[in-house]
């Protein structure tokens, strides 16, 4: 019998748009063909001005930019908004449930201190957490 994970009863989590995962720590956001493809014809731009613009080769990868600081470069610092919200990667929208941020009730406390949506709002079975943890490579 598999052993239940500490989240068992799901998570709760409602995305404010506060803009503090986009910004912070560098780190790496994935992103394939169709990513980019959605991204380019959401900001009216081409999808190689996308890739020379805001994607980096990342251990054999494509990589979302980001800014020396570490914001990514779709995130609107006056705003505090991501410029692709409704086209973002996977990655973004998967955000928090990431294996990192479920190790532990620990962890997933820490991820409450950063994220203010994080531990309100809807709750997600632990079914839902495991198939969007299962569709990131993090």
């Amino acid at each position: 019998m598999a052993t239940q994970p500490w989240y068992q009863d799901g998570l709760r989590f409602e995305c404010t748009q506060c803009g503090n995962c986009c910004t912070g720590a560098p780190g790496v956001v994935w992103v394939d063909d169709d990513d980019i493809r959605r991204i380019a014809e959401h900001t009216g731009r081409g999808e190689g001005e996308i890739r020379v613009m805001h994607t980096r080769p990342y251990a054999q990868r494509t990589s979302l930019q980001e800014f020396a600081n570490g914001d990514c470069t779709f995130f609107d610092p006056r705003a505090r908004r991501c410029t692709i919200y409704p086209v973002r990667p996977q990655q973004c929208r998967n955000w928090p449930f990431w294996d990192s941020n479920l190790e532990t009730p620990e962890a997933w406390q820490e991820v409450q201190v950063e994220c203010p949506g994080a531990g309100h709002g809807q709750i997600y079975s632990v079914e839902a957490i495991q198939e969007m943890v299962s569709q990131d490579e993090i």
